[in-house]
């Protein structure tokens, strides 16, 4: 670009210097309309020494969730052979076909058809085709909201997994819960406002980056818990620590804090930090209450197929949500599948003994959860959330077997409660299951009908750093998918 000079001076400065710099009133008007001094007055005046990241907020309208459970199905489940019926599928088992997939084995052109394996059988009023995967979940189909059209950019586990919890394919920003959190704080001051809990085989690839609060204050990342045993690790206090001790510690650091307030306008990492031993130590005491399930009728407890074999992992982790949602947990995430292989949905090998696994193990918890929260008045304020981080293609990924490579271009999932409308389908697959065609539906536009639900303009809401509004949709935003709605 030619540079331009004005008796010496750039364009910008030759503007900035015209009428003795009368010219940059303007700039310092259209700034403070948007509100760009109003943090930094109000850090320099307040004498508050400490303030509560994790405070309640009021959200930006009239919220229909007050909480979310995201039922997390690591690996990529196959959405044609779960909740996407592709009947011209079936007579193509076996037969050579052209099509153009994109999975972690590359670019393909043609590929071997695996037929769907289960019979698909309509359910509820609204006559929803479902799998045999599922027969208990196929009882709520007049709750459940599916999305059949979904699509992301990386067919890739771990960029996969980072875009469908933070927005972003990229680790350092922070996952949808911490979004919640920060956007609406907590109304429970005993137990962490975002709460993890991993599959029993472990946790998914990339690990902690998924719950991680990225450039934010540590107090908005998920604390993972147990739904058995211990419920959060590393909260004992220190060998000769006592409560009050501790209680003088606090102070101590509130002091400091105060002090701090007076020289730096912003006090927000320390506070933020403050809170994080305030919660730790009131959680000693209040954790293991939650999980503590003596108080739960064996009917509850049957159920979610607590005390049976196959389900009883899955199971409590789907109570134990329920739970948490009653204490004011604001968002909450549970995950079936860990670790790698067929220890998670990713079925490279045996299609059938691999979701025949997952579901099995996760169909009557998953049903259960929806059915509890139903009938005790919960389900209306509780966002369920269910999906992976893709699906699977239709075609075979080797040349012998019925493994199924990623598919990022065409994927399922579905939504119930929280103002979510019942008994509905939006967004088409081809008649291979294979890329999204009708209503389009990106990653962004799931996590704006999340926020949305929870009283949160996805468009609005924003964290300053590196420079810019960060947000979770991205700077070109996103809309919330509403013919769930």
């Amino acid at each position: 670009m030619t540079r331009h000079n004005f008796c010496g001076r750039t364009r910008r400065e030759f503007l900035w210097e015209t009428g003795a710099g009368f010219t940059g009133l303007g700039l310092t008007g259209m700034l403070a309309a948007d509100g760009f001094f109003d943090n930094a007055a109000q850090a320099t005046t307040t004498k508050s020494a400490f303030i509560n990241p994790m405070a309640p907020k009021k959200p930006h309208f009239a919220p229909k969730a007050k909480s979310v459970i995201f039922l997390f199905m690591y690996g990529g489940p196959s959405h044609i052979d779960t909740f996407d019926y592709k009947p011209k599928l079936y007579p193509l088992d076996g037969k050579t076909i052209e099509v153009k997939t994109f999975g972690r084995g590359g670019k393909k052109n043609q590929g071997r058809v695996v037929g769907p394996k289960w019979k698909f059988s309509p359910y509820g009023k609204c006559g929803k085709m479902i799998s045999d995967l599922f027969p208990n979940l196929g009882t709520c189909a007049d709750d459940m909201a599916f999305v059949h059209s979904m699509y992301a950019e990386s067919p890739i586990h771990g960029s996969a997994m980072l875009m469908m919890n933070s927005g972003r394919i990229l680790s350092g920003n922070p996952c949808l819960g911490s979004w919640a959190t920060y956007g609406l704080g907590s109304v429970n001051e005993n137990l962490p406002g975002f709460v993890v809990m991993l599959d029993k085989t472990g946790g998914p690839i990339s690990g902690a980056k998924n719950w991680a609060s990225g450039y934010m204050p540590a107090a908005y990342q998920g604390v993972t818990v147990k739904a058995s045993g211990t419920p959060i690790h590393n909260l004992e206090m220190p060998q000769g620590m006592t409560t009050a001790m501790q209680r003088k510690l606090l102070d101590h650091l509130r002091e400091k804090n105060t002090e701090h307030s007076a020289t730096r306008a912003d006090n927000s990492e320390l506070s933020a930090r403050i809170a994080s031993y305030e919660l730790a130590f009131k959680m000693q005491t209040h954790a293991p209450e939650a999980v503590d399930f003596t108080k739960e009728d064996k009917k509850t407890l049957d159920l979610y197929g607590i005390n049976e074999k196959r389900t009883d992992d899955f199971g409590r982790k789907c109570l134990l949500a329920r739970r948490l949602v009653e204490r004011g947990v604001r968002f909450i995430q549970v995950y079936s599948g860990g670790s790698h292989n067929d220890d998670n949905w990713d079925a490279h090998g045996d299609l059938v003994k691999n979701h025949t696994k997952h579901a099995g193990d996760t169909d009557k918890p998953v049903a259960a959860l929806l059915k509890d929260l139903k009938a005790r008045g919960l389900l209306d304020s509780t966002l369920v959330v269910w999906g992976g981080e893709f699906g699977r293609q239709p075609t075979a990924e080797y040349n012998a077997g019925t493994g199924r490579d990623h598919n990022a271009a065409g994927f399922t999932m579905w939504l119930a409660g929280g103002g979510i409308k019942g008994g509905t389908s939006v967004g088409k697959t081809d008649d291979l299951g294979n890329d999204a065609v009708e209503n389009r539906y990106h990653v962004k536009n799931l996590h704006a009908t999340i926020l949305n639900q929870m009283g949160l303009d996805p468009n609005k809401l924003s964290y300053f750093y590196g420079g810019l509004d960060q947000k979770l949709v991205g700077v070109e935003g996103a809309e919330p998918i509403k013919q769930i709605i």
